[in-house]
């Protein structure tokens, strides 16, 4: 980690979200910029023929899931379905067989209900409304923000776990941010945005790019960083975290890969599976009847007669 001897920390105002306000730290947004456009990765969701529904599509597959996982199922899911509409003309089943591997399935069965809402109050077009993205299911904040700005360009704070280490670390100073986004954590970001806001787009991107790229949670690339001469964190000696460490969640054993398990049963099927065929797949009775009874329950999958299974029509 970089030592610095001169450092000139960030503040931050108190801007209102999504304002055109001129930015109180202009100079950070400004490096960062710079920096994106030589190192910036080129993912499909950023070029313009992804179009809107592109970048709504990429937003919910990133969510909990790298972006080597999500490139491939992208690409194969705008094949297929390359507008709203012929997602939601498809059965919601289809959406989660679409969805493979990637994991937390639900959010397929949101992207199929969040196209049929697309259909039937837009037109078929994803809006670009803030309120009206925030109002389709599934989608959140951190969506509804990242749509606005990615798609259509506007100036809104995006705040993922990247932007929020990046500026806990460059203009508070500390190692970590809080886990919830809160309104003053959309003021701090949205005080650094430039006014135009074709360049606070693209300054939100630089944000979260250098967040997953330099400013990562584990030994950060300090030196390779476009504003180690403005990092609060640095200028205090590079504290550590004071937030308990946490633990990464296993996977192997639990409910979750016998779920994973049951689903690929289904997906791989040409129809509806019988009971025998589904317990093949787990040893112990009483976690796999757990693990169908919560795929049961969030919809990801249908008892069509006693003892028979089926992905939703």
């Amino acid at each position: 980690m970089a030592s610095m001897t001169t450092t000139t920390p960030m503040t931050a105002g108190a801007a209102p979200p999504g304002t055109g306000q001129a930015p109180a730290n202009p100079v950070l947004a400004d490096l960062v910029v710079d920096w994106f456009g030589a190192h910036a990765r080129d993912l499909p969701w950023r070029h313009p023929e992804a179009g809107p529904w592109g970048v709504l599509v990429s937003e919910i597959m990133l969510q909990q899931t790298p972006v080597h996982r999500v490139l491939p199922v992208w690409e194969t899911w705008l094949r297929r379905w390359p507008t709203p509409a012929g997602l939601a003309a498809e059965p919601s089943g289809e959406a989660v067989r679409e969805w493979g591997r990637l994991g937390y399935p639900r959010r397929a069965l949101r992207l199929h209900q969040a196209a049929g809402a697309i259909v039937e109050r837009h037109g078929g077009a994803v809006p670009d409304q803030l309120d009206d993205l925030l109002a389709l299911p599934g989608v959140g904040t951190y969506t509804a923000r990242a749509v606005a700005a990615f798609a259509f360009r506007q100036r809104h704070a995006v705040i993922d776990v990247n932007v929020r280490r990046f500026v806990a670390r460059a203009v508070e100073g500390t190692a970590a941010g809080p886990t919830a986004v809160s309104r003053r954590d959309l003021e701090l970001v949205a005080d650094l945005l430039p006014a135009d806001p074709e360049t606070a787009a693209r300054a939100s991107a630089a944000f979260m790019e250098l967040g997953a790229l330099v400013c990562v949670a584990r030994a950060p690339r300090c030196p390779a960083c476009p504003v180690q001469e403005h990092c609060g964190w640095l200028a205090a000696g590079s504290p550590p975290s004071d937030a308990p460490a946490r633990r990464p969640q296993g996977y192997a054993g639990t409910d979750r890969q016998v779920r994973g398990r049951l689903l690929a049963v289904l997906r791989d099927a040409t129809g509806p599976v019988e009971q025998e065929l589904l317990d093949q797949v787990w040893d112990e009775p009483v976690q796999r009847g757990r693990a169908l009874a919560g795929l049961l329950a969030d919809g990801l999958v249908v008892r069509c007669a006693p003892g028979v299974y089926a992905l939703p029509t």
